[in-house]
């Protein structure tokens, strides 16, 4: 236990693979976590993107349990293996939390008839940590880390890494110094998460990487008030509506949020785009619902490109746009109009449309047969516009231990793996500890 371990990334995957090193006694002078962001305790809510916990542990409270989705973890390490891997960043979620007595699993079983005519209904385990806890929890875990002797560098970027040297060169954002610095590692950990995509595609492109092609996923948040959903909240608080077409298209309900359910506006690569969060305490109740409609569209060519240029292509005056038959944009969980650029159905056939290529007709229909199972909804609905979820090619990676098959010391995970989620990315962090831990 003497190698130098540098993790870029303090997210979720980056969090837990330290966790589990200094919890089985691995030094924690000998790993440095390097983030674009802020600490828990100078970190502002509404700075999703980066810092402790990352954009999932800093805003959504929903730990999906399955395998299913989120990625492929299964693939690499079997389903029971990959089940208690899940296990253990509940378990560190709720070791962290302030109130885990509040902690609750939804596992809803039957899907109801009303639903099968238009849609598949996959239900799958969510653990509930709340959203409203997060930030405490980052700071208890935070602190236990710094305890533990591991190092943080908030407000660096790292701007490159030789792979073939174990150097890396990286800039100190918060201070006036920017020069470039120069640090080394054994072995690393690269946890980006969406706001590093851009840098793993440069060291795929520059290391020319075997990768795996992802799909384009990209659509829109809908929202609308929850009155509209209750019947199938009853039965699946954290729904998930599914389709999928003869050529590989597929659209599906994603990240629900209920009863104080707020439209996030995300900024990635310079372009605006739209996520959601709830609030949890009866003082932030807005009665709304919020999801996303993303749509799964194999054989795009550079996917990664192609979702930037439809992003670029709808934002306008440096924001999103919303479309609703009847509604006007919501407010913030801070109380401000949710920022977007209201417009008519002229503006979506002539913009929107044409730059989703032709795909946009799918998330027409979608919500065409939501009103048919949802008959109260009719046109008390809006859709910013638009959301996205950006998946670098997969880089090919030795299954036992995420190491790349080029470069055996530099483990891939989390965003920069194509997770999709909190639990997938912090099973992947500690499955990279654990092999450490073992060799």
């Amino acid at each position: 236990m003497d190698k130098q371990i540098v993790i870029v990334g303090a997210g979720v995957a980056g969090v837990n693979a330290a966790t589990k090193l200094v919890d089985n006694g691995y030094p924690g002078k000998l790993i440095t976590i390097i983030d674009m962001g802020k600490d828990p305790y100078q970190r502002k809510p509404e700075e999703v993107m980066t810092g402790m916990l990352g954009a999932g542990g800093w805003s959504d409270g929903k730990l999906t349990y399955h395998t299913a989705i989120g990625g492929q973890l299964s693939k690499y390490c079997g389903e029971e293996k990959a089940m208690e891997l899940m296990d253990q960043v509940i378990a560190n979620f709720r070791r962290f939390h302030p109130k885990p007595e509040e902690i609750f699993c939804s596992d809803p079983q039957e899907e109801p008839e009303f639903i099968k005519p238009y849609f598949g209904l996959r239900m799958f385990p969510v653990w509930h940590i709340g959203s409203n806890f997060l930030h405490e929890i980052a700071k208890n875990w935070y602190s236990y880390l710094v305890d533990k002797g591991v190092g943080f560098n908030w407000d660096t970027e790292v701007v490159s890494i030789d792979f073939e040297t174990n150097h890396f060169e990286y800039i100190e954002m918060g201070g006036d110094d920017t020069d470039t610095l120069i640090g080394q590692y054994d072995r690393l950990i690269f946890a980006v998460g969406k706001s590093g995509i851009d840098f793993a595609q440069q060291l795929a492109d520059d290391y020319n990487l075997p990768d795996e092609p992802k799909p384009v996923q990209v659509g829109v948040r809908f929202e609308a008030p929850q009155k509209h959903f209750q019947q199938l909240i009853d039965v699946s608080y954290d729904f998930k509506l599914y389709r999928k077409f003869d050529n590989g298209v597929s659209l599906r309900s994603f990240c629900t949020n209920n009863n104080a359910a707020y439209v996030a506006v995300e900024e990635t690569y310079g372009n605006v785009s739209y996520n959601g969060h709830a609030k949890k305490g009866e003082q932030f109740r807005n009665n709304m619902s919020n999801f996303g409609i993303l749509m799964e569209i194999p054989g795009i060519g550079d996917p990664f490109e192609w979702s930037r240029k439809l992003v670029s292509n709808v934002n306008a005056g440096g924001t999103g746009f919303y479309y609703s038959p009847s509604r006007r944009p919501s407010k913030t969980s801070e109380d401000e109009t949710v920022s977007a650029n209201p417009i008519s159905s002229r503006d979506l056939e002539n913009i929107v449309k044409p730059a989703f290529k032709g795909y946009f007709v799918y998330i027409e229909n979608f919500i065409e047969d939501m009103k048919k199972v949802f008959p109260t909804l009719e046109h008390d609905w809006g859709i910013y516009i638009p959301e996205v979820k950006y998946l670098s090619p997969e880089p090919l990676v030795d299954y036992t231990n995420l190491a790349l098959t080029t470069f055996p010391n530099v483990h891939f995970v989390g965003d920069a793996l194509s997770a999709r989620g909190i639990t997938v990315s912090g099973a992947q962090g500690i499955y990279v500890a654990e092999n450490i831990l073992s060799n």
